[in-house]
């Protein structure tokens, strides 16, 4: 039971939470606690990989591969939000969290997931400029263009957050103050609000649909012309190489996509806890670990990077 403390008029308000996570689960808690760390422990040694062959290979210095470098420094933060807390609980009988922190964990993870959407889309533009205007790429993608776009992405994406977080933080909280989930979502604790909070999540809901699809529309959008593009080429060969570029990037646009549209593109969100959790493992655990993966093995630049770097170290120590 959380710590309550008592109105004037009878109602016990909710001072801290508790996740529930996995507790109904017992048997299974140490074996998912080996499960989730192995794969966080090769998410991060993916994306700290990505960072710093983007870094160290000149070869990459371009806006592709720095977008690419903010992904994953940006997946990286966000495993940090809540992997290393959903670890924490496996292992520990207590499953409190204060509303301070609380409120702090839903901030950074609707702010930088609204991020991603927002820098995947970003990238679908920057990958349509390098396709379709080829030789004004190098002027309209300059240094302080992309900086001051990325900038626009994160500042955008926290602005969300903020707004939603503080909509669903602006009332009390009632109840057990048991959240059904394994972090701090929006729709398990909306569920503990003291007050009527339809009209909330409503406007959530509307808000979520803003983000989500019209990041997805324009992603859209950047591929319809790339495909206009692509099949004017006249060599098979340059054809490809040109859709081989986009191949990752799409890969990974559809499966953050897929799950965001899944949790928070329906207005029952949250009528189902215990699907809910099952598909934030995927987009919390395994969708993390699927980018470096993807990104990696998909994209013949970065492949060759990493040999010629690895090559150059292997003679170093030789």
């Amino acid at each position: 039971m959380a710590p309550e403390k008592q109105q004037d008029n009878g109602t016990r308000l909710v001072t801290e939470f508790v996740l529930v996570g996995f507790s109904n689960l017992p048997e299974l808690r140490p074996t998912l606690f080996i499960l989730f760390l192995l794969t966080y422990l090769v998410t991060l040694s993916g994306n700290a990989t990505i960072i710093s062959i983007i870094q160290v290979d000149r070869t990459l210095h371009t806006p592709m591969y720095r977008f690419l470098a903010v992904l994953s420094l940006s997946e990286t933060c966000y495993t940090l939000v809540t992997i290393p807390n959903m670890l924490a609980h496996l292992l520990m009988e207590s499953q409190a969290i204060s509303i301070a922190g609380c409120r702090a964990q839903m901030f950074f993870f609707l702010g930088l997931g609204c991020s991603h959407c927002f820098l995947l889309t970003l990238m679908g533009y920057d990958r349509y400029v390098a396709i379709c205007h080829p030789l004004r790429y190098p002027v309209i993608m300059r240094p302080t263009v992309c900086l001051c776009l990325g900038a626009l992405v994160f500042c955008s994406g926290f602005s969300v957050a903020l707004i939603e977080t503080c909509m669903i933080f602006s009332s009390p909280f009632c109840g057990a103050g048991h959240v059904e989930h394994f972090f701090c979502d929006i729709a398990p604790v909306l569920k503990l609000s003291c007050a009527e909070s339809s009209l909330k999540a409503l406007g959530i809901f509307f808000l979520s649909i803003l983000v989500v699809l019209f990041s997805f529309l324009l992603i859209l959008l950047s591929y319809a012309f790339i495909v206009a593009a692509i099949v004017r080429i006249p060599s098979a060969a340059g054809r490809r190489k040109a859709f081989s570029t986009c191949a990752a990037h799409l890969t990974v646009v559809i499966v953050h996509f897929g799950c965001a549209s899944i949790i928070y593109l329906r207005p029952d969100s949250g009528a189902n806890p215990s699907h809910d959790r099952l598909v934030a493992v995927f987009y919390t655990v395994v969708t993390p670990l699927l980018n470096p993966v993807v990104y990696t093995l998909r994209n013949k630049e970065v492949r060759v990077a990493l040999r010629r770097n690895l090559a150059r170290g292997c003679g170093v120590f030789k």
